[in-house]
């Protein structure tokens, strides 16, 4: 069995997680419901990817946009989650709002956001095409 651990939000946590043989880790402040004053998950990422190795590190919490989930893969992470448009999708729609959104992700139309960051496909994202503001 594959074990993935969800809300890992520092670089102690995600070393931990390698050293103890972990599959994968999910960075996540569980949307910043479990805390107000909690920080960022993309904030969270740098140092965790440093940390992790060979461990595939996915995130979620505060996405919305495909610019968003282009910025996180840039940053090293292996994929994003969200779950809040399944949400979105059922409660405009019903199933078929969910199948649809399932089908039609956020991101998914991502060819103009990964060439504006000056690679020709997710493959060829690196840290380097970002820049804080």
């Amino acid at each position: 069995m594959k074990m993935v651990l969800k809300g890992i939000m520092t670089w102690e946590d995600a070393k931990l997680a390698a050293e103890a043989g972990i599959d994968g880790i999910i960075v996540s402040n569980h949307g910043g419901r479990s805390e107000d004053g909690g920080g960022a998950t993309i904030e969270a990422l740098p140092e965790i990817i440093q940390v992790a190795g060979s461990m595939p590190v996915l995130i979620d919490s505060g996405f919305r946009r495909g610019s968003d989930v282009v910025k996180a893969l840039c940053m090293g992470a292996k994929a994003v989650c969200h779950g809040p448009a399944l949400s979105w999708g059922l409660g405009a729609f019903g199933q078929p709002g969910v199948e649809r959104r399932a089908r039609n992700p956020p991101g998914r139309k991502r060819a103009p956001w990964v060439q504006q960051m000056g690679a020709p496909s997710l493959k060829h994202l690196t840290p380097a095409m970002i820049r804080k503001a």
